[in-house]
């Protein structure tokens, strides 16, 4: 029978990793803004307290206090509602990914821990975790097509049907380079693949090289990263499918794309490097220091690779990450069973 202490716990742990998340989100704009500021050999922001370790802070109370504007001829409740359905988007995969083995032990204050997994690292560990992922992910998508349909721009509407061009055509790659470690794991739970990684030479970017390549790119891609970053170039579209948002609105769409960035570091992490396995430190901090270094590899690509034309984004998806991504999944198949003996 489920007890009070426990939905009360349940709760509360929610609540932590929320604000784990939130914080990481906010200080991640700081770092990129940083690491960018350094590889152009100039100060970034160091105004708002030491170092400017508060700017994330006065970013968020600007555009908190911005007055709410609503362009005229917008279809005000998808104006409304586009952002909410990205924000929702981003936060929720973060329930399936495995940031820890057990953390609690088997009761806290006389409640047992088995109910709601509250005594593992993940907030759900469902079977079905890459699946969950994966649908909730692609949802993200209308609501980037919504607020740009809604916004009555032409540069809004533009940059919303690039997105779900780009999206749709790098999904299938991204897909596909995950079904690899699907086979050689033998399930499609993130605990379960963390756990298969026991150590470093079973790591899946070892075992899946060409998986992993196709994850990263696709992945970039998927999330609308430089240099892929086609759906809001400032020189062609303004701004994109976030024109005419501002204040929260806008504050939400920025929320989320760095909520994304966080996501997709921490499935490489998790699919790939081996989640939260390490020798000697804690494996949060196995899993933290993992996604660090995923996030500060993104930032620099985003500082090096200028943007690619938008013709040849379409022939890398289709004509060489989809091809690459199926031959992958046959060699992989064909391993598996010759060599294998189906147990990897």
């Amino acid at each position: 029978m489920v007890s009070l202490g426990a939905l009360v716990l349940l709760l509360v742990k929610i609540l932590l990793a929320l604000g784990v998340i939130m914080t990481a989100i906010a200080y991640m704009t700081l770092m990129e803004r940083k690491v960018l500021a350094f590889l152009q050999v100039r100060l970034g922001p160091n105004r708002v307290g030491p170092w400017g370790l508060l700017q994330p802070l006065a970013d968020g109370l600007k555009l908190l206090f911005k007055e709410e504007i609503t362009v005229a001829g917008a279809d005000r409740f998808l104006y409304l509602l586009a952002p909410a359905i990205v924000m929702v988007c981003a936060l929720m995969p973060f329930a399936v990914v495995p940031f820890g083995k057990g953390i609690l032990g088997e009761s806290l204050l006389g409640i047992p821990l088995d109910q709601f997994d509250l005594g593992k690292g993940i907030l759900a560990d469902i079977d079905t975790g890459i699946l969950f992922i994966f649908a909730i992910s692609s949802l993200s998508v209308y609501g980037v097509v919504l607020g740009g349909w809604s916004s009555n721009n032409k540069y809004s509407l533009l940059g919303a049907t690039r997105a779900s061009a780009q999206m749709i055509s790098y999904e299938l790659a991204l897909g596909l380079s995950v079904v690899g470690v699907v086979l050689l794991t033998g399930s499609l739970s993130l605990v379960k693949i963390v756990e298969d990684q026991d150590w470093i030479l079973k790591w899946n970017c070892f075992r899946q090289p060409l998986g992993f390549l196709i994850f990263l790119i696709a992945g970039s891609a998927e999330i609308c990263r430089t240099p892929f970053d086609f759906i809001e170039c400032e020189n062609e579209l303004v701004a994109g499918y976030q024109t005419e948002y501002s204040s929260m609105k806008f504050g939400l769409f920025y929320l989320a794309e760095y909520g994304h960035l966080i996501l997709l570091s921490s499935l490489v992490t998790t699919l790939f490097l081996g989640g939260w396995q390490g020798p000697v430190l804690p494996p949060f901090v196995w899993f933290s220091g993992k996604v660090f270094l995923m996030l500060f590899f993104f930032v620099w690509v985003r500082g090096t690779y200028p943007r690619l034309r938008y013709d040849k984004l379409m022939k890398l998806g289709w004509k060489v990450l989809l091809p690459a991504a199926l031959v992958n999944v046959v060699v992989t198949a064909v391993i598996y069973s010759l060599y294998l003996g189906g147990k990897a």
